[in-house]
């Protein structure tokens, strides 16, 4: 258990010395990055979409469009980029369509 500086700890301080201590980031982040994709993209994109998986640094997207998958491709720098802003933090440094 970390030694707490003062009683007075506010809740996200103590969920993130608690995630970071049991090791839990690494979930968070694939929790994050998947909700992250779904923010950004709406229902036109997620309806499409089959699966999302972070695996260091690369985000792995599947779709059952190849169209959408064709047209998402283009912009492949410009989704990372705004992913990572939504996460707040470069999380994400390469993304596959599949």
């Amino acid at each position: 258990m970390a030694k707490r500086n003062n009683d007075h700890m506010a809740l996200g301080e103590a969920l993130s010395e608690f995630i970071k201590e049991n090791k839990l980031q690494k979930g968070m982040d694939k929790v994050d990055a998947r909700e992250a994709w779904t923010n950004l993209m709406g229902n036109g994109v997620n309806n499409y979409t089959t699966s999302v998986e972070l695996k260091n640094e690369t985000l792995y997207v599947s779709l059952s469009s190849s169209v959408l998958r064709e047209e998402l491709s283009l912009g492949k720098s410009k989704i990372i980029t705004m992913i990572n802003e939504e996460l707040g933090r470069e999380l994400v440094k390469k993304l596959i369509l599949r």
